[in-house]
């Protein structure tokens, strides 16, 4: 199976498209299921994100023969052939228009609520979907796209048929696919998770887009793709620090995880939110991943997290900023590991449904203010951490979501941890005196 889900084909499709990192771009998902995926290729590319609103004009007594189809600021692009051959009037055409105009009038509002869309005009579109079937969306989208002023347009897809180039003709200036299989049928045998989006994800992505993007746009923000130094491996990252941000905080994910978690974005966001910077950084490097027991050996991701620490300190961007860990499953043993060595010095600890446990002899040597958050549905980690907090020396806490499980899947729990993380980083990060 290619993508285990729409998110993991944004990321790769993202990195496929790194090279325009930089240029003048914005970045379109033709809805439902190509947002999630443009989402990822957006954040990688530091661009902007929004819908290609399309709208198909079906023949009237066949509507799934398209005449043409249209798209906002009054685009439309019509197939003389087919209208002639099927015998189509003005009139009918107009009907089908203006009854395909409201609808694409309420999708807009639907998605976007009051935010205007992104200026097209003179900038290099980059148009994103989960895959391509037969292409006369896509090839619509293109059309859209030049009508309103692209200087150059970037078709970028997951997975299409083998002859996918063929379909879509002159339509892009470029084709980006990242698997062309000869067994096509449909887009969803690629994915091990081709659940339907619905337009409240769709929003929310949008939103989620919009405001990332106004907070960093044209301030003294940060917001970049990195390499994190780490004795002798660099490691691939995000840096993120918002104006006047008080404190950085570095991330450990869990087994099986990466930089892209989407739990652990969910929570760097608040604290970015909340006027705290975080570093987003994958503990191994690829050939590392490979051997699974790299992904839980604690004295070696701790390491990479001492050398982030070091980094991050030697970083312009932040420097003088209390550095702080956050910590995951297994990541939070890393965290604490790492909190014990002198050479950190992290200001606070925050571990997420961890596993304090691992760190083993180092807990009591850890000195940083530490909070330990746990579901209170996940009753085997609820006692490693009440064991491991016995002892520790330093000031800790053990705080209890209701009714949560490990991940904290539940509605409102991730929230409830972003809360309890940003309260205790603020409480806890004052300037670095190095």
């Amino acid at each position: 199976m290619p993508f285990s889900d729409r998110l993991e084909a944004g990321r790769r499709l993202g990195a496929r498209l790194e090279y325009l990192r930089g240029q003048d771009v914005v970045v379109l998902g033709l809805p439902r299921g190509g947002v999630p995926v443009a989402a990822q290729v957006a954040d990688a590319l530091d661009a902007p994100l929004d819908v290609c609103l399309v709208r198909k004009l079906g023949v009237p007594e066949q509507p799934e023969l398209g005449m043409g189809a249209i798209g906002e600021d009054d685009v439309r692009v019509i197939n003389q052939q087919v209208m002639a051959g099927a015998h189509v009037s003005q009139e009918d055409l107009d009907r089908v228009e203006e009854h395909e105009r409201e609808v694409l009038r309420q999708r807009a509002e639907r998605y976007r609520g009051e935010r205007p869309a992104p200026a097209v005009a003179g900038r290099t579109v980059v148009i994103v979907d989960d895959g391509v079937a037969t292409g006369s969306t896509a090839r619509a989208a293109c059309r859209i796209a030049r009508a309103r002023g692209a200087a150059r347009i970037v078709l970028a897809i997951p997975v299409a048929p083998w002859d996918f180039a063929q379909r879509l003709g002159d339509e892009a200036d470029e084709l980006v696919c990242l698997e062309t299989p000869s067994d096509f049928m449909a887009i969803g045998q690629f994915y091990g998770d081709f659940t339907q989006t619905d337009d409240e994800e769709v929003t929310a992505w949008l939103r989620r887009a919009a405001e990332r993007h106004e907070r960093f746009e044209g301030s003294g923000s940060v917001d970049r793709e990195v390499e994190v130094t780490a004795g002798t491996v660099r490691l691939r990252g995000r840096l993120t620090v918002p104006e006047g941000a008080t404190g950085v905080v570095a991330f450990a994910h869990g087994s099986g995880s990466s930089r892209h978690s989407p739990r652990n974005r969910v929570v760097a966001e608040g604290l970015n939110r909340a006027g705290l910077g975080t570093l987003l950084f994958d503990l191994l490097t690829e050939d590392e991943e490979r051997d699974r027991a790299n992904v839980f050996d604690i004295e070696l991701l701790a390491g990479r997290l001492v050398g982030a620490a070091a980094w991050l300190r030697a970083e312009p961007d932040v420097e003088g900023l209390a550095v702080g860990y956050f910590g995951a499953s297994t990541g939070a043993a890393a965290a604490l590991w790492a909190a014990a060595d002198p050479s950190a010095r992290p200001a606070a600890v925050v571990s997420r449904g961890g596993r304090p446990d691992l760190a083993g002899p180092r807990l009591p040597e850890v000195t940083a203010p530490t909070l330990l958050i746990v579901g209170g549905a996940d009753l085997q980690v609820r006692d490693l951490n009440r064991e491991a907090q016995n002892r520790m020396h330093c000031e800790n806490r053990l705080a209890i979501v209701p009714g949560a499980t490990h991940l904290f899947e539940e509605p409102g729990a991730l929230e409830a941890v972003t809360d309890l993380a940003c309260d205790w980083f603020i409480d806890h990060m004052a300037p670095a005196h190095v």
